[in-house]
């Protein structure tokens, strides 16, 4: 049997950047073709928010929030997120809960009680983390880190597609006008404010295909950690 590498040098490639930017399809894809493990850390957060709302936390109550985050019972199986064992995973995505998760996230109580939760998902043969602070606060020994960005153009028409696609309805304009708030809610934040690792690998996906986006980064993790990858 393959001896395991101790839990420090188990890959992992985070994939940090604003709403929309694609960073959870291009992790996804990524994941996939490395055959890692995926921690689709908003989803957390997303999970945090609806269940604030199901107990009627408000979102400025920093330490109740955290508490409900310590006590919440959520699980991924097979790409569903469940909480209390029932599958949510469409309604997580709406935009009023993506709103109330970055309201939730700028409480530093409430990040803290979500670290550990997130660093349990490294695992071998590794790990492909996407968020707002996996490779600034989360997995800083990460060997790979990718900062992705796209104008605030690009992330609302994908998210509008998204969207309509889902059977959602969607404008346009309220879309850029929440982008836009909540690139500077997530920026300015004391606790773990939305930037590039010092470290990071950036990426502007506003002009390239998610294929692209993908080979890029499996292109940089393949030279980061050669002996990694079969």
């Amino acid at each position: 049997m393959k001896p395991t590498r101790p839990f420090h040098q188990t890959p992992v490639i985070t994939i940090d950047g604003p709403t929309a930017s694609g960073k959870g399809t291009v992790a996804a894809l990524v994941a996939a073709e490395l055959g890692f493990h995926l921690l689709d850390s908003g989803a957390l957060y997303r999970l945090a928010a609806l269940a604030s709302l199901r107990y009627s936390i408000e979102s400025d109550d920093a330490d109740a929030l955290a508490k409900l985050v310590g006590d919440l019972h959520i699980t991924f199986r097979e790409g569903l997120a469940q909480l209390d064992g029932v599958d949510v995973s469409a309604e997580i995505r709406k935009e009023e809960i993506g709103n109330r998760a970055s309201a939730i996230a700028v409480h530093a109580p409430v990040r803290a009680a979500l670290v550990a939760r997130q660093r349990a998902f490294r695992k071998e043969p590794g790990l492909v983390a996407d968020g707002r602070d996996m490779g600034t606060v989360i997995f800083q020994d990460a060997p790979l880190k990718v900062f992705l960005t796209a104008s605030v153009e690009a992330r609302a028409a994908r998210r509008h597609k998204q969207l309509i696609q889902k059977g959602f309805s969607a404008n346009i304009d309220n879309l850029l006008r929440d982008l836009r708030e909540r690139d500077a809610r997530d920026s300015q934040r004391a606790a773990a404010p939305l930037k590039p690792a010092a470290d990071a690998q950036l990426l502007d996906t506003s002009a390239l295909s998610v294929d692209q986006a993908v080979e890029q980064v499996i292109k940089w993790f393949r030279v980061v950690t050669p002996r990694s990858v079969s």
